[in-house]
């Protein structure tokens, strides 16, 4: 679908699942791989990729006639990378996201790390990263009420999904636990580590 007149975006599905966010990633990465002249970037979602481009190299017919050609293709294996993640996970959510779902504490927390999970994708603040899919029996909604501010390194989880969050930024997830894994820093280049696609291991440290 277009946005704008220097902008389209490709979307998979209206609902975060598996497929629908392996298709995205492995869009993104055909396009980085096979470049269609005039494309300026390339951002991939969780469901979905925005396509920038210069109008006066090429017109959205043909751009979209160029995508198509790479959905054909056969996916490219993604270059990634597996991070294992200490987590103290002593949240101020922690003991009701476990009571929630029927399990103890301990339990949640073994639960939560026996599974490596995808990076789905990164966003919505710099270095914040969107890990799933934890098993159906351990999704819990978002909180009610919003919280104005959480610490850079809180550990998040709610809608089959954890969270990190690079920056202090206001939150509906469940605060779980804290990391010192830092996944932004300005100084750096690129100035982060995880990128969609990648492997976390999370394990609990004390």
């Amino acid at each position: 679908m277009p946005l704008g007149d220097s902008a389209v975006l490709v979307r998979f599905g209206s609902d975060l699942d598996e497929a629908a966010n392996r298709n995205a990633l492995a869009l993104a990465a055909e396009l980085l791989r096979l470049p269609i002249t005039g494309v300026l970037e390339v951002v991939p979602s969780l469901v979905s990729v925005l396509i920038r481009y210069d109008p006066q190299a090429i017109d959205g017919w043909r751009l979209a006639g160029e995508i198509g050609l790479r959905l054909t293709h056969r996916p490219c294996d993604l270059d990634t990378k597996t991070h294992r993640i200490g987590v103290l996970f002593d949240g101020p959510d922690l003991a009701e996201v476990a009571e929630a779902l029927g399990l103890s504490v301990a339990d949640f927390i073994n639960r939560h790390n026996e599974q490596a999970l995808r990076v789905l994708t990164t966003g919505f603040a710099p270095g914040f990263v969107y890990c799933g899919f934890h098993a159906p029996e351990l999704v819990v909604p978002r909180r009610t009420a919003v919280r104005p501010k959480v610490a850079v390194g809180s550990v998040l989880f709610a809608a089959g999904q954890t969270a990190i969050a690079a920056t202090e930024i206001p939150t509906g997830w469940h605060v779980i636990g804290h990391t010192g894994f830092r996944n932004f820093e300005p100084e750096r280049d690129p100035p982060t580590r995880l990128r969609a696609g990648d492997v976390v291991v999370f394990e609990a440290v004390s």
